[in-house]
């Protein structure tokens, strides 16, 4: 992973999902989001409000069997791929999946790609949630490193569309 521009501290599922969808509005085709964390740390549920900020009415469910989901736009905004990479052991498994043909026209986010889908573009975030050490509140750590100029810039300026 990058080296980490943005650490924030998340209190509520609701939370979470409500800044996801401030980073759907600034999605655009060809970025790949890659989420990293352990299980229950909210991968699915920032894609549930990555997918409300871009746009896309459809639920949202963890494509854990079926690999992955494509979540269309509701308006002329890029479809969501929603991939699970759990149960996947290598790039070339990845790769059989076919998601460099998806990415000219969607926006593609990989729950467990961490050091498998990185290459599919230049452009996108690193993101890693980890859970509170209190097992008791549903605190999470969202740390966010971005890979590409654009989502640079978008990091750099992210006091001002987070406020």
């Amino acid at each position: 992973m990058n080296d980490v521009a943005l650490d924030l501290t998340v209190e509520t599922p609701d939370a979470m999902r409500a800044l996801a969808a401030r980073i759907g509005e600034r999605c655009v085709r060809g970025d790949v989001l890659v989420l990293s964390g352990d299980l229950g740390a909210g991968k699915t549920t920032f894609t549930q409000g990555l997918a409300r900020g871009m746009g896309i009415t459809a639920a949202v469910t963890s494509p854990t069997f079926v690999i992955s989901r494509v979540h269309p736009s509701a308006a002329d905004g890029p479809a969501l791929v929603h991939v699970d990479a759990y149960r996947l052991g290598s790039v070339a498994e990845l790769d059989d999946l076919d998601l460099d043909a998806d990415l000219d026209d969607s926006v593609v986010v990989i729950e467990w790609g961490r050091g498998l889908a990185e290459q599919l573009s230049p452009h996108g975030l690193d993101i890693v949630i980890t859970r509170s050490n209190d097992a008791s509140d549903e605190v999470r750590n969202v740390a966010l490193a971005p890979r590409g100029e654009r989502w640079q810039a978008l990091i750099d300026d992210a006091g001002r569309w987070l406020a």
